[in-house]
């Protein structure tokens, strides 16, 4: 992630995270994005996606091999490290064998227009729009819908998880969570679970069509590594943002990690995915 004031976020988390994105991404949305991409005449150029926020690449090891034809990646992100792990990580062909190139791009990713976008066939994010402002989305939206550019968004929370076994401080400790994500941060507030909503509208207002399709994290014993730094990270924002919890929340975190290495716990995590598709009729839609 690329913002001014965005967390880092290291590359142990974010291996960690990978197999459960994979997991989660929504495949439905394939289908009409490579119908899109059918449609643009490119001769015998190849694909060059824009993947914002790269981290540590994994949406491109996920999409990269199940697109055909030749493509070329352009990697963004303001972590050298990051970059350096993407760059290298990613396959070397697609779905068919052709090959796959990449670069990477240091810096700023909230400043890109529409020239910016000019060639790009198709931009990618995962996990950045919470971590976005009103401004910044729809500075993303207008830029993608006048460069006639597809974006296929992931994996962005909307402010809901179910724990099973339940306990009866989930609520607070959820409500806390979404309101330290809608916090301000140097300056910035940002969307948190607000931002599929706002960037559909974004994308909607300008004549884009956007597809939408949910995309949960399903967490439970096969991945208690996962879920117990998720649930840490969890439970500390909502103690940032509300410290009377934390009274009561100190034993409320012990109950959750011992029940999750014990097997126990399973997690529901909601995401959703977005598909925009600009210049088409909802009718004309892949």
């Amino acid at each position: 992630m690329s913002t001014p004031g965005a967390p880092r976020f290291t590359p142990d988390w974010l291996a960690l995270r990978e197999s459960a994105d994979a997991a989660a991404r929504a495949p439905e949305l394939l289908g009409p994005l490579r119908a899109y991409l059918a449609t643009v005449p490119r001769g015998t150029e190849p694909l060059v996606i824009r993947d914002l926020g790269c981290g540590t690449g994994s949406l491109g090891r996920w999409l990269a091999g199940r697109l055909r034809g030749p493509q070329h990646w352009i990697l963004h992100d303001r972590d050298p490290e990051l970059l350096a792990r993407a760059g290298a990580g990613m396959p070397g062909t697609a779905a068919d064998g052709s090959p796959v190139t990449v670069e990477t791009w240091e810096g700023d990713l909230t400043g890109l227009r529409a020239a910016d976008l000019a060639g790009t066939s198709l931009v990618t994010a995962s996990a950045l729009l919470d971590l976005l402002t009103f401004d910044e989305v729809d500075g993303l939206a207008a830029a993608c819908v006048e460069a006639g550019c597809p974006a296929l968004l992931t994996l962005s929370v909307v402010g809901k998880v179910e724990l099973t076994p339940a306990d009866p401080l989930d609520v607070e400790v959820a409500a806390a969570f979404d309101a330290h994500q809608r916090r301000r941060a140097s300056g910035r507030r940002l969307l948190g679970p607000d931002a599929v909503t706002v960037t559909t509208d974004a994308f909607e207002r300008r004549g884009a069509v956007v597809r939408s399709r949910p995309s949960p994290w399903r967490l439970g014993a096969d991945q208690a590594a996962l879920t117990a730094e998720w649930l840490q990270g969890w439970v500390t924002a909502a103690f940032d943002q509300r410290p009377d919890l934390a009274l009561q929340g100190d034993t409320y975190l012990r109950g959750r990690l011992d029940a999750c290495a014990a097997g126990e716990l399973r997690v529901l995590v909601h995401h959703r995915d977005l598909l925009a598709l600009p210049g088409l009729s909802a009718d004309d839609s892949p």
